[in-house]
C-alpha cells in the first residue's frame, strides 16, 4: 500500500504500478444480480443452456461494464490518504474489451499511476487498470481511469 499525504507523494508514483489485487470470482450469481440492476439481459450473460450451445467455451460471459465496474473494488487498497475527506470517480479516459470473462473465472486488478496534479483543490489521479482473467493471455479490459481525492492540508 502507498500512503500519500502531498501532491508530491503522489507525484512520486508516477509510472509505477501501485498494486496487484487478490484473485475475484466472477460467478452467475455476480452475473445475474448485475444484468438485474442494469437491465441487460443479453442472453450471452443470462441463458446458460443458450451459452452451453452457442458460445466459444460453453458459458456466459459477464458484461464488459461489470468488469469495468468492478475497479473500485479491485484497485480500493492500493494507496492510502490517511486525510482524506472525500473521493470522486471523475470517469475514464480511454476503456477497452479485450476478452470475454466465462463466469467461474476469477479477475483482479493491476493498476499504474499515469498522472498526479492539483487541480480545483484536489489530487487528480490518472491511472491505467488492467484486469485480467487468470489463466487467459490478454487482459479483459484494461481502462484510465481518473479520481479525485481531497485531502486536509492541499
Amino acid at each position: 500500500m502507498h500512503i500519500i499525504r502531498s501532491i508530491e507523494d503522489a507525484q512520486a508514483l508516477i509510472g509505477q504500478e501501485v498494486g496487484v489485487s487478490d484473485w475475484m470470482l466472477i460467478d452467475q450469481d455476480r452475473i445475474e444480480k448485475f444484468a438485474d440492476a442494469t437491465d441487460d439481459f443479453q442472453w450471452i450473460h443470462v441463458d446458460k443452456e443458450r451459452a452451453a450451445r452457442e458460445l466459444p467455451d460453453g458459458k456466459t460471459i459477464a458484461h464488459g461494464y461489470l468488469t469495468l465496474a468492478l475497479i473500485p473494488a479491485l484497485t480500493g487498497k492500493f494507496v492510502e490518504v490517511p486525510t482524506l475527506t472525500r473521493a470522486l470517480n471523475f470517469g475514464c479516459n480511454k476503456v477497452r474489451f479485450y476478452t470475454m470473462v466465462p463466469h467461474g473465472a476469477r479477475v483482479r486488478g493491476r493498476a499504474t499511476v499515469l498522472t498526479a496534479r492539483k487541480r480545483g483543490g484536489a489530487l487528480h489521479l490518472t491511472s491505467e487498470v488492467k484486469i485480467e482473467v487468470e489463466g487467459e493471455r490478454k487482459p479483459a479490459c484494461i481502462a484510465e481511469t481518473i479520481g479525485i481525492y481531497f485531502f486536509e492540508g492541499l
